[in-house]
């Protein structure tokens, strides 16, 4: 998005406006992700390794809404509390909805992995809207969450394979 592309009189204000949206949503998204995190971890007794990696991404998950916080302090921006809270619901009623599946720990890592897959294109396209505002500040904090979301990633699809095997030695013990 250049300012020709941007159209006459927007130049980097209206970049800056969209950057500003893309934040108060990529906050109220890291608030969804809370909410499914929490509700997934007190299920997770019988996947250890799961139970563990998720309570260390639910500690990262906090520290980039620290951030967000933090980039929409420097803009003068509040968050959106009502796209907060309905982002929540929705983050809480989607773990329940798995909840009574018997491949329930699959669903949740079916989930989970399609997730991180939209948080990592919602950080791609927050570094890509921050430089074309000329607010670099926010490239290390952006990137450091989009390297945080690519690792969760990257785990639970290597992860896959091994947590489908538990789920399919533990189904073969009911």
């Amino acid at each position: 998005m250049t300012e020709a592309t941007m159209g006459t009189g927007a130049g980097r204000e209206g970049a800056r406006s969209i950057v500003a949206t893309g934040l108060r949503n990529a906050h109220a998204l890291e608030k969804q992700a809370i909410q499914l995190i929490e509700r997934q971890l007190p299920r997770l007794d019988d996947y250890p390794e799961v139970q563990a990696r998720m309570r260390q991404h639910l500690q990262e998950t906090r520290a980039q809404e620290e951030r967000l916080d933090r980039m929409l302090d420097r803009l003068g921006n509040d968050r959106s509390v009502v796209k907060d809270m309905a982002l929540e619901f929705m983050g809480n009623m989607a773990a329940m909805a798995h909840m009574p599946a018997d491949d329930e720990i699959l669903k949740n890592s079916f989930a989970n992995l399609a997730f991180e897959s939209y948080e990592i294109a919602a950080y791609t396209s927050l570094l890509a809207m921050a430089e074309e505002a000329g607010m670099g500040e926010f490239r290390p904090m952006l990137e450091a969450t989009l390297q945080e979301e690519h690792a969760m990633a990257d785990w639970i699809e290597t992860g896959l394979p091994a947590v489908t095997k538990r789920f399919l030695s533990l189904a073969g013990r009911a």
